[in-house]
C-alpha cells in the first residue's frame, strides 16, 4: 500500500439530494482514496476541517461499470465513498454551507 498523506485521502464531496438531506443529522459524504481505511478518513476530516470531531465512518466500495464503444469493451474506474458522522458538539463543515 502506498504512503497516503491525510490531504490525499479526501478527493471531493458528494453533492446529491440524499447527501444534502443527511447533513441535517451531521452526516457528510465524500469520495475518498480507494486504499484509505476508516481511521485514515477520520484523521483526514479532523485535520482538514478545524473544530470537527468524527463519531463514526461508514465506507462503501463501488466497482466500475462496464462501458462499450463499438467493439471495444472497458470498465470505468472503481470508487470508494465515505459517510462521516460528526459528534453533536462538533462544528459543521464549511464547504457545504453555501449549498
Amino acid at each position: 500500500m502506498a504512503d497516503i498523506k491525510y490531504y490525499d485521502v479526501i478527493l471531493k464531496p458528494v453533492v446529491t439530494e440524499k447527501s444534502m438531506n443527511a447533513m441535517a443529522e451531521k452526516k457528510y459524504t465524500f469520495l475518498v482514496h480507494p486504499e484509505a481505511n476508516k481511521s485514515m478518513i477520520k484523521e483526514a476530516v479532523e485535520k482538514m476541517f478545524e473544530g470537527t470531531k468524527v463519531a463514526s465512518v461508514n465506507t462503501m466500495n463501488n466497482d466500475g461499470k462496464n462501458k462499450r464503444r463499438g467493439m471495444v469493451v472497458g470498465k470505468t474506474a472503481k470508487t470508494k465513498k465515505a459517510i462521516v458522522q460528526l459528534t453533536a458538539d462538533s462544528k459543521d463543515i464549511e464547504i457545504f454551507s453555501g449549498l
